[in-house]
């Protein structure tokens, strides 16, 4: 059997007989667009050129005014505990640590506390609880940082004295939950080795932290496809069922985004924590132990009294602190824009 074929090729010098030109030529397509598209296109790009042109600008000036610290202290800038920049010993490894132990100990209470709010604002709450929720949760998160740090001197460092003890003495065996000179065998045991620790300092941090999670986390529950959530139902799974195989996959990525803007807000927060600590310039493991440090809080303790080389010290300081946020930020929004959550955003 034959398959006849039709040619459709012109003969020399006649025109194309298809009016589209070849098949594998795609059509271009062009939009005019009008003077209001233009507009706002001119105003986005210079509102986000006036973003990075003011962060390039803050990390120039910090490293102008970082660069004579820096350059007399080189290397061991990062080694050295001791802070003595008149002395010529001075270093970030103690308050660097303080700092980073700090917003570990914030995100270990404030991610499992705000992935539990979000998913009952998102999935379990009725909708008039549900916007009543919400607004707690955004007025929690515009609470400025001062009155947190009140919270934690007068009421939460007491309280959570009894706590901290009874971790150190059934935990204790954990090396950075010890607490050193503390008798758990003596109830006359003064409290003070307990107070104003990476421990109290954390959970202060956390309650600032979690509202900013919650919100993130219950915006990208509340974006799972409402398709994938009734197919889970459809197959017979409970409501804690769809909830595990579509919602928290589906939001896998912004849960790790939210946890690390989260992050980088505790890295940086000052006063509460200048409030709560008690600082000390060498490296504090033991984080129910009272006397820890962070570059933040020394920024502000010692700013009223630095010498010009002492402010380029400090200038160091805050050039690092400034350089860890924006990597912990910039991995934050990479791994939203990839992840499921974060495509269906853009979209």
């Amino acid at each position: 059997m034959t398959t006849e074929t039709t040619d459709t090729t012109a003969p020399p010098g006649a025109p194309d007989p298809r009016p589209d030109g070849p098949p594998d030529t795609p059509r271009r397509l062009y939009a005019d667009p009008g003077p209001a598209d233009r507009v706002f296109r001119g105003v986005a790009r210079t509102g986000g050129g006036l973003v990075l042109a003011v962060m390039l600008l803050v990390g120039g000036f910090l490293l102008h005014r970082a660069w004579q610290a820096l350059d007399r202290a080189g290397g061991s800038f990062l080694t050295t505990e001791n802070w003595e920049p008149d002395a010529g010993r001075f270093g970030i490894a103690a308050v660097l640590t303080g700092t980073v132990l700090i917003a570990l100990v914030a995100i270990v209470v404030a991610v499992p506390l705000a992935t539990g709010a979000a998913l009952y604002i998102s999935e379990y709450a009725p909708p008039r609880l549900r916007r009543t929720l919400i607004s707690t949760v955004d007025l929690m998160a515009a609470v400025p940082s001062v009155v947190y740090g009140l919270w934690g001197v007068f009421w939460l460092e007491e309280s959570i004295l009894p706590i901290a003890r009874w971790i150190s003495a059934y935990l204790g065996w954990i090396p950075f939950l010890r607490v050193e000179g503390a008798d758990p065998d003596d109830p006359l045991a003064p409290p003070t080795v307990y107070t104003s620790s990476t421990f109290v300092a954390g959970l202060v941090v956390a309650m600032m932290v979690a509202p900013i999670i919650c919100s993130i986390m219950r915006e990208v529950f509340s974006q799972a496809p409402a398709g994938e959530r009734e197919g889970a139902y459809a197959l017979g799974a409970t409501r804690w069922g769809m909830i595990r195989s579509v919602v928290l996959p589906f939001g896998k990525g912004g849960m790790i985004g939210g946890t690390m803007l989260g992050l980088g807000r505790a890295l940086g927060e000052t006063i509460a924590v200048y409030m709560v600590i008690s600082q000390v310039f060498t490296i504090q493991w033991h984080v129910l132990q009272t006397g820890t440090s962070s570059v933040s809080s020394l920024i502000a303790l010692r700013y009223g009294e630095a010498t010009a080389f002492g402010m380029s010290a400090l200038m160091a300081a805050g050039f690092a602190l400034f350089v860890m946020t924006l990597i912990v930020n910039f991995a934050a929004s990479s791994i939203v824009a990839r992840s499921r959550s974060g495509a269906s955003s853009d979209a």
